[in-house]
């Protein structure tokens, strides 16, 4: 159990640091991952309608 809280702790800092030394760098990350949930709710969306139709 200690070993996943020092993952988590680590994963944590990473995160923090990245959006600190490099916060341009941080917010293109964070944008493609809304463009791909958006592209993937799109898909399943665009598959549904398909089953109805």
């Amino acid at each position: 159990m200690q070993v996943k809280k020092i993952v988590l702790y680590l994963v944590v800092v990473f995160v923090l640091y990245t959006i600190i030394a490099t916060p341009t760098r941080a917010a293109d990350l964070v944008q493609v991952g809304f463009v791909g949930i958006s592209d993937a709710a799109k898909s399943v969306g665009e598959f549904f309608t398909g089953l109805v139709s």
